[in-house]
């Protein structure tokens, strides 16, 4: 911080307080541009993290269909990642299910089930299981467990 000293000559009086204004204006100045600064980082960071995610097509060109299950092996998945389901939404539909609903092909009370043919799911990170919950469906390989980091 600026401190005046004894200024007994009028433009030494003059210069110290056009300084201390001068000080004062840049503190505020530097303030702004500071938060500038903060903003510009914020910015690039939400950029950064959102040309990260990745959108994949479950089952390939062949859709979302039976024998499916193997389908994630090798892929790294992140969470923010987007799951793309095609399917005949006549005879399929995507149930996001908790690790029980996955290993006994069932639908737990209050699941999620989407019926559109062309679901868009996000992962979240952790585990993420999804079933065809048509009657065998499940059962002929129509779910994948997929894990993001």
């Amino acid at each position: 911080m600026l401190e005046l000293q004894d200024a007994s000559h009028p433009t030494q009086k003059y210069t110290q307080l056009s300084l201390f204004k001068l000080y004062k204006m840049s503190q505020g100045r530097g303030s702004a541009v500071l938060a500038t600064t903060i903003m510009l980082c914020l910015v690039v960071l939400f950029h950064f993290e959102v040309a990260e995610s990745a959108s994949y097509v479950v089952g390939g060109r062949g859709g979302w269909t039976f024998n499916v299950s193997g389908w994630p092996k090798g892929k790294k998945f992140k969470a923010g990642d987007t799951l793309v389901f095609n399917y005949n939404s006549g005879i399929h539909n995507v149930v996001a299910v908790n690790k029980g609903g996955y290993q006994g092909c069932t639908t737990p009370r209050g699941a999620k089930v989407y019926k559109t043919g062309k679901d868009q799911i996000k992962l979240v990170k952790g585990q993420n299981f999804f079933i065809c919950n048509f009657p065998g469906h499940c059962q002929s390989g129509m779910k994948i467990a997929i894990t993001a980091m």
